[in-house]
């Protein structure tokens, strides 16, 4: 059944617009339309109601969910290039700061959930502008926070306030978008969600040079003040009254009842955490092992973040045109593999003592597989569950940041008192990639998958 044509209750009174075909369109806030015309069974049927969005107005939503789904991985990434100052500024270990980051995406996965199922109880827009003020006002007391603990619990709440900005826009595209036009919107929130982490510390590392770190948290208040006011004027309710009601999807049971009795559902949930984890493994250690033992400095290493963006991004756009035409399941075969590969490249150019090239070649090539996996979750995830879209994609992000978050400090632990190295990160990268190739093969079986619809 399709969904419903969109229809916003604020909205009185319509202006109908009459076509050279002699039908009316009756207009929304989303640029979604209801058509009508003296003999119905003619009229043009809408599959989805983003179907008759504008380029001008679809491009509007890019850019502001886009927004929106950077806001967490700026929130968990920004600070990174910091590590080394704040261990020194708190007169603590590596591993202790490094919790600081675990403690922020534990509080984004805990978020996700709790607003991913709210935000199909009660629409979206609610939890989206709520959780983004909770953001701003952590980021404030992280700012200003005198105690390592302290500015962990505030990194916690920062990542809560952080939860709702990717998964309501997963949800609002899902809302409005399906079949091969929703894989080429979520291929854009994807490129942002990828990229996002790899240049927050390029962006974290040049305001080091203009202010103390406290000031970076600053930032991060008023990235969530700019987005509060855009959601507030820009972006309407996209889940009607009428299709929050619908049977099979009033419950926030019946919701996650839907999306884990789907075996499909389940395999690329593992894949994607495991991809999230290898990279944020990555992101973890990256400072450590990039300033301390190679010695560069905070320009030097955002600037590497910044060329192995240009993987991440290309990855990203190549998915979506082979998604689109092979199925994302068959993308996915090959982008898992190379996450292997590239992995344990890392490790066997370490061991030879390739130096800084020889980690730096296979890394943006793992980059760039991740590019390729990103998309092609949430596509396989999410159009299969439009009416718990919501829901689906919480359990998305709080499974990517989640275990993500419980994994990256391994790095840490297993160089404690040697030293983070370019193999002991690697290590825990190839695992990651081992078990995704497993979830592929193993429970999504990718001949099991069918196409996507048109």
């Amino acid at each position: 059944m399709p969904d419903a044509p969109y229809t916003d209750p604020r909205q009185t009174s319509p202006v109908p617009e009459r076509t050279a075909t002699g039908s009316i369109r009756i207009p929304s806030p989303t640029g979604a339309i209801r058509t009508l015309g003296s003999n119905p069974a003619t009229a043009p049927i809408m599959l989805h109601p983003g179907d008759s969005i504008s380029n001008g107005r679809r491009a509007l939503y890019i850019v502001l969910l886009g927004a929106l789904t950077a806001l967490g991985p700026f929130t968990i990434d920004l600070y990174l290039p910091a590590f080394p100052v704040l261990e020194q500024d708190f007169e603590t270990t590596a591993a202790a700061i490094q919790l600081t980051l675990t403690g922020t995406m534990i509080g984004f996965a805990l978020g996700q959930l709790v607003v991913g199922p709210l935000s199909d109880k009660v629409g979206r827009r609610i939890p989206l502008i709520v959780v983004t003020a909770l953001h701003v006002l952590a980021s404030v007391a992280a700012a200003y926070a005198p105690t390592l603990p302290l500015l962990s619990g505030a990194r916690v709440l920062m990542g809560v306030g952080a939860a709702a900005g990717g998964v309501v826009a997963m949800a609002i595209v899902r809302d409005l978008f399906g079949g091969r036009r929703l894989v080429v919107m979520l291929s854009r929130l994807a490129l942002v969600s990828g990229v996002a982490p790899v240049i927050a510390p390029l962006i974290g590392s040049w305001l080091l040079t203009l202010m103390p770190w406290r000031g970076i948290f600053v930032v991060l208040a008023l990235y969530g003040v700019v987005m509060l006011v855009s959601t507030v004027v820009f972006i309407p309710e996209t889940l009607p009254v009428a299709r929050r009601q619908e049977k099979g999807g009033s419950t926030v049971l019946q919701r996650y009842r839907s999306v884990f009795s789907d075996r499909v559902f389940i395999g690329v949930l593992i894949i994607g955490g495991m991809t999230f984890s290898g990279l944020f493994s990555y992101l973890s250690a990256s400072p450590f092992l990039f300033q301390q033992t190679h010695g560069l400095d905070a320009q030097q290493y955002g600037l590497l973040f910044a060329v192995n963006s240009l993987g991440v991004v290309a990855g990203v756009q190549t998915a979506s045109r082979l998604a689109a035409r092979f199925g994302p399941q068959w993308v996915m075969a090959y982008s898992t593999a190379v996450l292997l590969l590239a992995g344990a490249a890392i490790i066997v150019t370490d061991q030879l003592g390739l130096g800084l090239w020889g980690t730096v070649i296979p890394l943006f090539v793992f980059m760039t597989a991740c590019g390729f996996t990103f998309p092609n979750v949430q596509v396989l995830a999410l159009d299969r569950h439009g009416k718990a879209a919501g829901t689906a994609a919480s359990v998305i992000g709080a499974t990517n940041f989640g275990v993500a978050g419980l994994i990256s400090p391994v790095v840490g632990w297993i160089s404690h008192g040697a030293g983070i190295t370019a193999t002991t990160m690697a290590s825990v990268m190839v695992g990651c990639a081992a078990i995704g190739v497993l979830s592929l093969w193993l429970i999504v079986r990718p001949r099991t998958v069918g196409m996507l619809a048109p």
